[in-house]
């Protein structure tokens, strides 16, 4: 195994991981906030968003450099 497939493995799981931080995160604050189920749901929507813009920018970017 090379450098560069370490460095790709990695980097996928690092992402992987911050971004399931960054969900914790939104659900830690919506409960402390106590926002309820409707808060709960907004907050993710709104915060998540960005997550999916750049999850949906990662598969492009894969589907297109093929």
């Amino acid at each position: 195994m090379n450098a560069a497939a370490v460095e790709q493995i990695t980097m996928i799981v690092g992402i992987t991981g911050l971004i399931g931080l960054m969900f914790f995160i939104i659900y830690d604050l919506g409960k402390r906030a106590k926002a309820g189920k409707f808060g709960l749901f907004i907050l993710f929507l709104g915060l998540g968003v960005g997550v999916l813009g750049y999850v949906i920018k990662v598969v492009l970017t894969a589907v297109l450099d093929i």
